[in-house]
């Protein structure tokens, strides 16, 4: 009686097995109405999930996505171990297990990505919720834009480098209020818990391929690359913040970062206007970007050069390319078509939404 049971059981496994394949790739290719998406899981499951999961890893000083790397390596290392078992009789077998030991666990973690995270993807955008106006966004809305970012920055500059900046591995609650009160701006209802900033692993990655921070997706942590200048520290945790309030569009996080910024004190204020003028700038044409940066002081314009040095002393040009082709193609697998482009979608909210004016003024 013992060999059928044990029977029933491993074929019980292959058919659980199948199903959270089969789930996994349904959950990636079948498209989900972002309006159910917005009002059933970020609007409903998502929350619960972040305040608990948030709540628990800012407790641990240590950055929990390096554990799951650590232990993902591991478990690569142990698949690849078993390679040497397709070269012995009975390859079919070997094959199919070596399948097992790749697809299920890979299945596993696609699906728990998208429930504790990645189903943000698929909410509705900031552009509809805000009912963006495409025909306010343009050259000359960016000029005056940039232009009054020039004097916010030049008029905030002593002052916020006289108040001090963040601590580095502690909650802001001055920031951590005013994110509360972006939030409410953009129409989030429920209390978003902001994550402690932690040095990972990746800092090397981070700091090579110029990426400020990144929002761990599985324990909803923020990381911060450890080259970071004070003064730009305020907008990227604002900016990691609004990731874990479960804006998954990088545009849309540097919109919420910024409108944190100005809710915040000098210095926050002073690193919001810092970072929206410098994607200002980008999306201009050079001769008006060279206009626009005539009217930078000396304070300004040293710290923006201080931020370029950053970058050219740390960033591996190879691993910075290469990284950013990556991202982009994981965004537009995501459902974002603007990939790593859409960083520059806070051009277009600040200019094109009645939030967007209001706060610029």
């Amino acid at each position: 009686m013992r060999v059928p049971l044990a029977g029933a059981t491993v074929n019980g496994r292959r058919v659980l097995a199948l199903l959270i394949v089969v789930t996994a790739v349904a959950a990636a290719v079948v498209p989900a109405p972002p309006a159910f998406v917005e009002r059933v899981y970020s609007g409903g499951v998502y929350p619960v999930l972040q305040r608990a999961l948030t709540s628990f890893s800012n407790r641990i000083p240590l950055a929990l996505i390096d554990v799951l790397l650590f232990a993902a390596a591991a478990w690569l290392a142990f698949v690849l171990a078993g390679l040497g078992a397709l070269f012995r009789p009975g390859r079919s077998e070997s094959l199919r297990q070596m399948a097992g030991r790749i697809i299920l666990p890979a299945a596993v973690l696609y699906l728990a990505f998208l429930v504790l995270w990645g189903f943000n993807y698929r909410r509705l955008s900031l552009d509809s919720k805000l009912a963006l106006d495409s025909q306010a966004v343009t050259l000359d809305a960016a000029r005056l834009l940039a232009s009054t970012a020039v004097m916010r920055v030049n008029s905030l500059h002593d002052a916020a480098h006289a108040a001090g900046w963040p601590e580095r591995d502690v909650v802001d609650q001055s920031l951590a209020v005013a994110f509360a009160a972006a939030e409410r701006d953009v129409g989030v209802d429920h209390l978003t818990v902001p994550g402690r900033p932690k040095r990972s692993v990746l800092d090397w990655y981070f700091r090579a391929a110029a990426v400020a921070g990144m929002t761990d997706p599985f324990f909803l942590e923020t990381l911060v690359a450890s080259d970071l200048l004070p003064f730009e520290r305020p907008f990227v945790l604002a900016h990691e913040w609004s990731h874990l309030a479960g804006f998954a569009d990088e545009g849309e996080a540097n919109f919420i970062g910024w409108l944190t910024c100005l809710h915040g004190g000098t210095s926050a204020q002073y690193s919001g206007w810092l970072s929206l003028y410098t994607e200002l700038a980008g999306s201009l044409p050079r001769r008006d970007r060279m206009d626009v940066a005539a009217g930078l002081a000396a304070g300004p314009r040293e710290d923006l050069q201080a931020m370029a040095d950053r970058l050219a002393r740390n960033v591996n040009r190879r691993v910075s390319a290469a990284g950013w082709r990556v991202y982009d193609q994981y965004l537009k697998a995501n459902r974002i078509e603007a990939g790593a482009a859409s960083y520059a979608q806070v051009v277009r909210l600040a200019l094109g939404t009645e939030l967007g004016q209001r706060a610029a003024k």
